[in-house]
């Protein structure tokens, strides 16, 4: 009985821990209406007036037989995300021009006070079970949803009493075969249940070689950033989950990812103007590795019939460390540590999050049709960056205590119609000592002091449904972060300033208004809709002497995206989806939006189209192709020149487990990737993008 009832009632799950599968049968990734729990409601995607995606494990499943970068899969399946940078930083990378909120199991991995670009490589993808995309700014999820939420569902264990799963893989470019390209991944996992206890355990490594181009050349290393080629990775995913009685549960989940490079390779500046892109060779960089440390632990309570309530609350902590490469920056000189000017150094970033979660859903009142939550939130975070070769403080710690309270409800008056309004109150506190930024910085001293921030944000939706098979949505919602604090702070460089005169300080909030109509009868489902994004006090991010600085000025982002999928017979589907954005800012702050956004900021217009097919019981296909349309930006700089990438994957069933080949760049396209070509011009990071790649890999469930 509980299985049946995890997923189907909980609003407020971050991760069920079992329930029917959501994949559909071979060669259609379309799932089941289901709940989606980072709604914060309990509502099903097709009734929500956001537009909601829901990655099946199938889909995940697929595009693992090309890449385990979490960025480039969620680009291969999101028309508005960013195409990606394949290294191990994903700054600029944004889902409708705007940062999305990152959250594992509800769990936010997000750092919005110093942000990093690292969020989404904060676990293995073999760990995921499904992802949640709620597209737009959203109110109801608090801290870091301008652009929309991201919820990465983890794992879940095999109604069986015990199942054991493994996987191998290993890949490598087709243009050479050699020790130094070649990358190996293997995870291990079982799962079950036993009287009253559910468990997950899964263990994952994977060893990276170097990438190479269509050119057969060696990709450039980014040795600040760090990079995801010349690296290997580990997690570890434990979830335990125990019923007290059919309605009552308690449930334990502890995620552990490493990701460190190798650092055997040096980066070998291109030059941009005459288009020559960078290289690597072999060679040894100054300094510790670049790495990513994550651990996300959460303590979730549920108890799905308390006077006829569902009751979730969800204990969490979370500690990230990120260690960048040594580089001889202008601000990490000091003539006091090293005179000559050549001073390198590497920053650490450290996060660590701990808070609440609640919420208490009522679903039957008015002859069930009206759902009303109320929830409570209360997040301390905890963040800072150091220059780690010399121990100097380079972002002082800053301490950001919010507390949120927030009602939901949703009226069915007629069963066509259903009409949705809420509101969180944001309350906040920003608490900083005094501090010296570092000589590149001036070495002026600060004081320090509080900053408390007010928002109440709202959201209001309808969803009309005129006739079988069709709906029709608008919707407003509003969205809450902080601008990048410590790169506020760190960058202050004239004397007598204190924290509580600091401008930029100023919370960043996201207004969304969308409309669109969606049509599903089993075989064709397809979605339009358009969407505005608007920002009076934005921020964007521009890139001075190798670094990123943030400007605060009012933004407008606007765009369109369609999608179809058609069931053309039982064993094949098809899909196309399209996205169109257009960013402009006020660049002189006149009141007039006057230039446009660049590609640190938005995607370029991208169409993605995919394929699935079920040949015999056996044997299986999969094609996808994404085109990135040519984008013409403000000067010719940063003008994009598109590409067209597309991927191919063959799986035969065998006596025990399945047996994959997949090619990625299937045309082994050479291409320079968005983000070199339009985020910076920069000859050290003018990247060319991975070239025809073969991964072959073999999985069972014993």
């Amino acid at each position: 009985m509980r299985f049946s009832m995890v997923c189907g009632l909980a609003p407020l799950m971050y991760g069920c821990l079992a329930g029917p599968a959501l994949a559909a049968e071979a060669g259609n990734d379309k799932v089941d209406p289901m709940v989606v729990t980072a709604t914060r409601t309990g509502a099903d995607k097709d009734d929500s007036p956001q537009v909601i995606r829901i990655i099946s494990h199938e889909e995940i499943q697929k595009q693992q037989n090309f890449t385990s970068d979490s960025s480039e899969i969620l680009s291969n399946l999101l028309p508005g995300y960013s195409p990606p940078r394949q290294k191990m930083s994903g700054s600029g990378e944004t889902l409708r021009g705007r940062t999305p909120l990152i959250m594992i199991d509800g769990i936010p991995q997000s750092n919005p006070l110093r942000p990093t670009g690292r969020e989404l490589h904060s676990i293995d993808f073999a760990m995921v079970d499904h992802i949640e995309v709620i597209k737009g700014a959203n109110a109801t999820n608090g801290l870091g949803a301008t652009g929309g939420v991201i919820n990465i569902i983890t794992k879940r264990p095999a109604p069986e009493s015990f199942v054991q799963h493994v996987r191998v893989e290993a890949s490598t470019p087709t243009s050479q075969l050699k020790s130094e390209t070649m990358g190996y991944k293997t995870t291990y996992g079982v799962s079950g249940n036993t009287g009253k206890l559910d468990y997950v355990f899964s263990l994952g490594y994977q060893d990276q070689g170097m990438y190479v181009d269509g050119d057969g050349d060696n990709i450039g290393v980014d040795n600040t950033q760090g990079d995801l080629m010349d690296s290997r990775s580990y997690d570890m995913l434990a979830k335990g989950s125990y019923w007290f009685n059919d309605d009552q549960r308690l449930q334990l989940s502890v995620n552990h990812y490493t990701v460190r490079g190798n650092d055997d390779y040096t980066s070998v500046d291109g030059d941009r103007d005459r288009g020559i892109k960078t290289t690597s060779r072999r060679g040894n960089p100054p300094g510790e590795a670049p790495y990513n440390k994550v651990w996300t632990t959460g303590l979730t309570y549920d108890d799905y019939d308390l006077a006829g309530m569902h009751l979730n609350t969800l204990l969490f902590y979370q500690d990230f460390k990120g260690l960048f490469g040594a580089t001889n920056s202008s601000s990490f000189q000091d003539p006091t540590i090293a005179p000559d000017g050549e001073l390198y150094d590497q920053s650490m970033a450290r996060t660590q999050k701990y808070g609440l979660k609640s919420s208490l859903t009522k679903d039957d009142l008015w002859d069930d049709r009206i759902t009303l939550t109320a929830g409570f939130d209360v997040m301390v975070d905890r963040s800072e960056q150091s220059l780690y070769r010399t121990n100097r403080t380079y972002v002082p710690e800053i301490e950001y205590t919010d507390v949120s309270p927030f009602v939901q409800v949703d009226v069915t008056p007629i069963e066509s119609l259903t009409l949705s309004a809420g509101a969180r109150y944001e309350y906040a506190d920003l608490d900083v000592d005094d501090y010296q930024t570092v000589a590149g910085r001036g070495g002026v001293n600060v004081e320090g002091g509080s900053r408390s921030f007010e928002e109440t944000l709202y959201n209001a939706g309808i969803v009309w449904r005129p006739i079988d098979n069709w709906s029709l949505f608008a919707n407003y919602s509003e969205g809450f972060s902080v601008p990048d604090v410590g790169r506020a702070l760190r960058g202050i460089s004239s004397p007598n300033q204190s924290v509580d005169s600091v401008e930029n300080l100023r919370p960043l909030v996201t207004d969304n208004v969308e409309t669109g109509v969606r049509y599903d009868d089993g075989r064709l489902d397809a979605g339009l809709s358009y969407y505005v994004s608007t920002s009076d006090f934005g921020s964007r991010l521009i890139e001075v002497d190798d670094a990123f600085l943030m400007q605060r000025q009012e933004t407008k982002i606007d765009g369109i995206e369609a999608s179809v999928g058609y069931q053309f017979t039982p064993a094949h589907h098809g899909s196309l989806a399209y996205s169109h954005i257009r960013g402009r800012y006020d660049s002189d702050n006149n009141g007039t939006l006057d230039s446009d956004l660049d590609g640190l900021n938005v995607a370029p217009d991208r169409l993605i189209a995919s394929w699935s097919a079920q040949w015999t019981p056996k044997w299986s296909s999969f094609v996808q192709a994404n085109h990135a349309f040519d984008e013409d930006y403000d000067g010719d700089e940063q003008d994009f020149n598109g590409y067209t990438l597309v991927d191919a994957a063959v799986n035969r069933k065998l006596p025990v487990g399945t047996l994959s080949v997949g090619i990625s760049n299937l045309f082994d396209k050479q291409y320079i990737t968005y983000y070199s070509q339009s985020a910076l011009v920069n000859d050290s990071r003018y990247f060319a993008g991975r070239g025809r790649t073969l991964t072959v890999g073999y999985s069972a469930d014993f």
